[in-house]
């Protein structure tokens, strides 16, 4: 790590909210890789813009990590550095039927805070283990709802280092995509519209959401939720149950017995376990029906790695 980085990264955000050599595993909800060479928590968006305007400066590598809900970081760690926004970043207003959140406020968070007021729109996410700046850049979406639903708009920094408000035309939200993703923006804060319900109702919906996912889900097992994107006109779990490889392992690294959709670190798992599965998997769907599914958990550090893909 670059010496002079490190003390500018430090003098905009503290000597505490700038770590080194901080194991992923403890960030990640998969529980596993290697350390990140600096992690950065800042507190406020003008620290968010002065961190990655620093990077810009230096040529360091720069990336955002949330609750780690969708990332597979490799064993060897990251370089460069990683701006964390979680609880550092999560102021959140309710304002009529708007829910202002920043990137970090978490999906359940959200939730619980629209029932509370007895708003309705974004039950669908109560159970999905990422931030609202995860949802926003994936149009991150369960049970019949998405994120572009109910996002008026997302406060984004540009890799320029200009920030934007980027509407729901221009976000280009489709499937597990949009625009902010393709452009190398990071999510500040988004600003939501619900609609009136009855706060009891909304709970009933929640409830039902949490009952579903703990039926179906291998949610006893460290993860990063579904390992690939639904193919149109087709389900994983089903593509991968018929390649025969429901409780398929790699190591430590498994497909869930529970949902073969969900690659699972049943034990000790390493990030090559996974990767490994990852292809294996892929191979086999490709060969047994002709389709070939793409990874929906993000790969940090496997670059050099690619043609696993």
């Amino acid at each position: 790590m670059d010496a002079e980085l490190l003390q500018e990264l430090r003098a905009i955000v503290g000597d505490d909210a700038v770590r080194c050599g901080v194991p992923l595993a403890e960030l990640t909800t998969f529980r596993i890789g290697g350390p990140a060479a600096c992690c950065v928590e800042p507190r406020s968006e003008d620290e968010v813009r002065a961190v990655a305007a620093a990077c810009r400066r230096t040529g360091a590598d720069f990336r955002v990590l949330g609750l780690g809900s969708d990332v597979l970081a490799a064993d060897g760690g990251v370089d460069g550095v990683v701006v964390r926004l979680a609880d550092n970043l999560s102021a959140l207003e309710v304002d009529g039927t708007v829910v202002r959140a920043q990137a970090g406020c978490s999906n359940a968070e959200v939730a619980r805070a629209a029932c509370a007021a007895g708003l309705s729109g974004y039950e669908f996410a109560c159970g999905i283990p990422g931030t609202v700046g995860g949802a926003a850049i994936m149009n991150a979406g369960a049970y019949g709802g998405e994120f572009k639903d109910v996002c008026v708009s997302a406060r984004c920094l540009t890799p320029e280092g200009e920030t934007v408000d980027v509407d729901a035309e221009r976000a280009a939200w489709s499937y597990r995509h949009s625009m902010m993703d393709e452009a190398g923006y990071v999510v500040l804060a988004v600003t939501l519209s619900l609609r009136r319900d009855d706060p009891r109702a909304v709970q009933e919906r929640m409830d039902d959401f949490a009952r579903r996912r703990e039926e179906k889900q291998p949610l006893d097992l460290p993860s990063a939720g579904s390992t690939f994107k639904r193919p149109e006109g087709r389900f994983v779990g089903q593509l991968v149950q018929e390649a025969g490889l429901r409780g398929y392992r790699v190591g430590g690294a498994q497909v869930s017995e529970k949902h073969t959709g969900f690659v699972v670190n049943a034990g000790g798992a390493t990030a090559a376990d996974v990767r490994r599965l990852i292809a294996d998997v892929q191979e086999r769907v490709r060969e047994r029906a002709g389709v070939s599914l793409e990874p929906e958990v993000r790969l940090w550090g496997f670059e050099e790695d690619e043609e696993l893909v």
